[in-house]
């Protein structure tokens, strides 16, 4: 697969890794926001149709940029070698699925379970990732843009189904996007724990371990403490972080209902 190869390294053009809060990462961060904030807002009147195709729409970019960047990392990073860190199934990879399958079912448990995960964990992780930015800077342009889009799209896709009416943004609502992030960070750690050995321990889907975490704060907690210790903090804390996301939501549709 030398063609591949090749293809591959005609893309791979060099930049220096923007640092965080430097021109490229605040052009993309004052400019981006602004623009996905205006567009959900803009198109937060759709019709039914029309929200389905936005949606699945966002999948498949989302699926399409994906293919590029792990046909990037195998071919031109891992010469053949598959890179079992970047896997997709973390908790900013999930809405490339959600997003997918989603406009295809019926309004029910299992779309509104998918929807209000996005409308609060994904767009929690969205902005996260832009107020701290190492997770989303190499030295290639096409990976920097591809991530810096990536969480773009979630922040838009998460607005969207907040201003859209596409959600219901109920307590009970913030409690079904809490039991999915759950299923979701055990399946992550199975995910984990099949692929141990063929990863050399590099796969840490979610950040649930059993692998130490790389994230800011919580990889000190992982090398002092123990993974499981990391993890048994973490998941609380995003909880936590999906409602303060939450609660702007569940306000402004209170205040609605009552007009």
């Amino acid at each position: 697969m030398d063609w591949m190869y090749d293809l591959m390294e005609k893309t791979a053009v060099p930049m220096e890794t923007p640092k965080a809060y430097g021109p490229f990462h605040l052009t993309f961060f004052i400019v981006g926001f602004l623009a996905v904030i205006f567009a959900a807002w803009k198109l937060r009147k759709l019709g039914d149709r029309g929200s389905r195709i936005l949606l699945f729409s966002c999948g498949l970019f989302l699926f399409v940029t994906e293919i590029y960047k792990q046909l990037f990392y195998f071919f031109y990073i891992g010469h053949g070698t598959y890179q079992w860190w970047i896997f997709p199934f973390q908790m900013c990879s999930v809405p490339m699925y959600f997003l997918l399958i989603g406009p295809f079912l019926k309004n029910g448990p299992v779309r509104r379970g998918m929807y209000h995960f996005m409308m609060i964990y994904n767009l929690l992780g969205g902005v996260s990732a832009y107020f701290e930015p190492s997770g989303m800077v190499y030295p290639y342009l096409t990976l920097t843009l591809h991530s810096f889009l990536w969480h773009l799209t979630l922040v838009f896709v998460g607005l969207y189904l907040g201003l859209s009416g596409q959600t219901e943004k109920r307590m009970k609502d913030f409690g079904s996007a809490s039991i999915t992030l759950l299923a979701l960070c055990l399946a992550a750690f199975l995910l984990n724990l099949a692929f141990w050995k063929a990863s050399g321990g590099t796969m840490n889907m979610f950040f649930v371990g059993p692998a130490n975490s790389s994230l800011i704060v919580f990889k000190d907690i992982s090398r002092a403490a123990g993974w499981y210790v990391s993890t048994a903090l973490y998941i609380p804390v995003v909880v936590l972080g999906g409602f303060l996301i939450f609660l702007p939501f569940w306000a402004w549709n209170r205040k609605r209902s009552r007009a």
